[in-house]
């Protein structure tokens, strides 16, 4: 059966299964209200806790989890490095985190009677807000405010660029706040699209095929689409971090 979350369609995960036979329970009830924050802790918890079980026997010759984790890290660090250059090494941990924790939200609705968090758009708006925050903070730190501000007006270099900063400059701004509306609407409509894919054809298995799974090529779909989600996702995010690394010529103006 499928029932409604939070106003949009979806097969039942363990919080609403809980909610539904301990409906006065003061628990269930707060699990199944905060069930996105749930999930969204829940995962964090078990991504720190696979990386601490995988992480704990280093070996001088890796093997196993160990040689498969840093087979992923290797590539992941000569993709955000072909990017931003061998200077982006400081940023994979911020960028690999966002991978992985997005890459794990997308998958885990998959499991049965788990959800996936990204389906939600306040909890993909607060992963954009945090992108947009630190990207923020590298333009104030690598332009200064003053440099910044220069940015926004469009890098104004004669008369005629200054007439136009009543123009660019809300162009830029519209832009500069655009870009975690946009990351979290893509984020969150893909992986609610799919959500509402597979739980319409798996009702259409219960009811009107005795249970058979007509809905696994859409989960098969649905792993390719939250791998596709995480990664551009991520490449957005290091596009603008790379857009905050300032040209030649605004170096000179800040603080």
């Amino acid at each position: 059966m499928i029932l409604a979350a939070q106003g949009s369609p979806e097969l039942p995960n363990v919080l609403t299964l809980l909610h539904r036979y301990f409906p006065d329970s003061i628990w269930a009830s707060f699990a199944y209200y905060w069930q996105d924050l749930v999930f969204s802790f829940l995962i964090g918890a078990l991504i720190s806790i696979f990386f601490l079980f995988a992480i704990r026997k280093k070996a001088l010759i890796p093997n196993g989890i160990q040689n498969f984790l840093e087979l992923i890290g290797e590539r992941f660090i000569n993709f955000v490095t072909a990017i931003l250059g061998e200077d982006g090494k400081k940023y994979v941990p911020f960028l690999g985190t966002l991978f992985i924790y997005i890459l794990s939200m997308n998958l885990f609705g998959l499991i049965p009677l788990m959800k996936s968090p990204s389906s939600n758009f306040n909890i993909t708006i607060a992963l954009a807000i945090c992108v947009f925050c630190f990207v923020q903070y590298l333009n104030i730190k690598h332009m200064g405010f003053k440099g910044f501000l220069y940015h926004l007006a469009g890098s104004p270099k004669d008369i005629l660029g200054w007439m136009i900063v009543p123009l660019m400059l809300p162009i830029e701004l519209i832009t500069q706040i655009s870009r975690p509306i946009t990351l979290a609407l893509r984020l969150f409509g893909n992986i609610l699209g799919e959500k509402i894919l597979i739980s319409f054809f798996a009702i259409i298995g219960v009811t009107l095929f005795y249970f058979f799974p007509i809905h696994t090529p859409f989960m098969l779909l649905g792993v390719m689409t939250g791998v596709m989600q995480a990664l551009v996702f991520t490449l957005l995010s290091t596009i603008y971090i790379l857009l905050s690394v300032p040209h030649h010529d605004e170096q000179n103006v800040n603080h």
